[in-house]
C-alpha cells in the first residue's frame, strides 16, 4: 500500500493565528478562552468561548469575496494558505492529481442564523444570494480548491467533532488507492453564535463557569462541568511518500494508522466501546507500535473523559502500559469539526520539537481519570509515535497514529 506523509501544516485558533504562535502558546499553557465578544451573551447561561482574535478576512480573500463566505471558510482559507506555503510545492506540481479533503461539524451557522433573522424580519426576498453557497460545509473545500487550483478529488466530511480527523483519513485513503498524489486537508469551524451557544447550552454540554473563563475547560479534572466552545481551523498537506522524498520535501511525519467506528448507542452520550474499537483499528493498522503520546479528545465533559481514559487503558493493557496523554482543549476550547485537524497538527509539531503539550486546569484528581495527563506543564520528551483521538455526536469516532521519519 502507498505510504502517506505530511509535508505542510497550518493552524489558527484562539491562542494564535499561525501554527508556530499557536503551538508555542499551547505548550506554554496559554488559555484563549474569555467572555464572548462576537455577540452579546448577556442573556445566555453560557457567556464564554475560545474566539479567534485579530483575524481580518481581507488577508485571505479579496474584499468582494468576503461576503460570499461564512467565517468558517475564511478561517479555513487562512490555515490552507499557511500549509501550502509550508509545503513548498514545485511550480510544476500536477494539480489534476492534487485533491481536497475538507471537514466541518456544522459549517456556516452564523450565516444560517443571520439569514433566518432576515427571513423573519424582512421576508424571503431579502435573503442573500450568497447565503447557501457561503454556508454549505463542502464549500470550504470549494473555496480552497478555487484559490489553490487543485483539480483532484474534492471531498468533505461532516461528522461532528470527528470531522477533522475523518477528513485526514479520507485524504490518506485517496492517496493510498492512487486517486491522487497529494491532498490538502482543511478542517474549520466557527459556531460561536447565539444559536450555537444557546443550543449546546440547552443540552447541558457546556461549562457554565462564566466567572473563571481561563479555568472553565478542565479536561480529566474531577470538577469538570462541560466543554467550552472554540473556533479555528487547521490544514495539512498529505503526499505519497516516494513523491515527497523525490522532491526533497520536509516531512513532519507519516500517517501509519487510522481507525473509524460507530457507537450505535446514543445521539450525544459517548460510549466506551466505540472509541475503543476505533483506537484498536488504528493501532492494528499501524502494526501495534509503542505509542509515546496520546493527544486526547479530552473534552472536559464527565462521561467522555472517563470513557476515553478507560478505552486507552483497555487498548494498551492497563494503566502501567499507557504513555502520557494530554488534552489541549483547556487552552483553545473545543473547536468541534476543526478539533481533529488542530490536534493532528499539534501532534506532528510535538514530534518535531520533542515536547508534549500540557493539560491545563487539571488540579483535582478523579478516580476514573488516573493516567499521566501532563498536568504540571509541557514536558520535553522524544516522540516517535503519537495517537490522536476524536469522537463526535451520533457516535462517530476517528483515530489517527503518526510516526516520525
Amino acid at each position: 500500500m502507498r505510504r502517506v506523509v505530511i509535508t505542510g501544516l497550518g493552524m489558527i485558533n484562539s491562542v494564535g493565528n499561525d501554527k508556530e504562535t499557536s503551538f508555542k502558546a499551547i505548550c506554554d499553557g496559554v488559555c484563549g478562552i474569555d467572555t464572548i465578544t462576537i455577540f452579546d451573551p448577556q442573556n445566555y447561561n453560557v457567556k464564554i468561548a475560545g474566539e479567534v482574535k485579530d483575524f481580518d478576512p481581507l488577508t485571505v480573500m479579496a474584499p468582494k469575496e468576503v461576503k460570499k463566505a461564512d467565517r468558517f471558510i475564511q478561517l479555513g482559507l487562512k490555515a490552507a494558505q499557511e500549509a501550502m506555503a509550508d509545503a513548498k510545492l514545485p511550480d510544476d506540481t500536477d494539480m489534476s492529481r492534487f485533491g481536497i479533503s475538507a471537514g466541518s461539524g456544522i459549517g456556516g451557522l452564523p450565516s444560517i442564523e443571520k439569514n433566518s433573522k432576515i427571513l423573519a424580519d424582512r421576508g424571503p426576498r431579502r435573503i442573500s444570494p450568497f447565503f447557501i453557497p457561503g454556508a454549505l460545509v463542502n464549500m470550504l473545500g470549494g473555496f480552497v480548491s478555487i484559490q489553490h487550483g487543485t483539480k483532484g478529488p474534492n471531498l468533505s466530511s461532516v461528522t461532528a467533532c470527528a470531522a477533522g480527523t475523518h477528513a485526514i483519513s479520507e485524504a490518506a485513503k485517496t492517496i493510498m488507492c492512487n486517486g491522487a498524489e497529494k491532498m490538502l486537508v482543511v478542517s474549520a469551524e466557527s459556531a460561536i453564535t447565539g444559536v450555537g451557544i444557546g443550543g449546546f447550552a440547552a443540552m447541558k454540554a457546556l461549562s457554565t463557569n462564566n466567572d473563571n473563563p481561563k479555568g472553565a475547560s478542565r479536561p480529566f479534572d474531577a470538577n469538570r462541568d462541560g466543554f467550552v466552545m472554540g473556533e479555528g481551523a487547521a490544514a495539512l498537506v498529505l503526499e505519497e511518500y516516494e513523491s515527497a522524498k523525490a522532491r526533497g520535501a520536509n516531512i513532519y511525519g507519516e500517517l501509519i494508522g487510522f481507525g473509524e467506528s460507530g457507537d450505535a448507542n446514543h445521539i450525544t452520550t459517548p460510549s466506551l466501546d466505540g472509541p475503543a474499537r476505533a483506537m484498536k483499528a488504528a493501532y492494528l493498522m499501524a502494526g501495534e507500535p509503542k505509542i509515546d503520546y496520546v493527544n486526547a479528545h479530552g473534552t472536559s465533559t464527565p462521561i467522555n473523559d472517563k470513557n476515553e481514559t478507560a478505552a486507552v487503558k483497555e487498548l494498551l493493557g492497563g494503566k502501567e502500559n499507557c504513555p502520557p496523554m494530554s488534552s489541549i482543549k483547556g487552552q483553545i476550547g473545543h473547536c468541534l469539526g476543526a478539533a481533529g485537524g488542530i490536534e493532528a497538527v499539534t501532534c506532528l509539531m510535538a514530534m518535531r520539537d520533542g515536547i508534549i503539550p500540557p493539560t491545563i486546569n487539571y488540579t483535582t484528581s478523579d478516580e476514573n481519570c488516573d493516567l499521566d495527563y501532563v498536568s504540571t506543564g509541557a514536558r520535553k520528551e522524544e516522540l516517535n509515535v503519537c495517537m490522536s483521538n476524536s469522537f463526535g455526536f451520533g457516535g462517530t469516532n476517528g483515530v489517527l497514529i503518526f510516526k516520525k521519519i
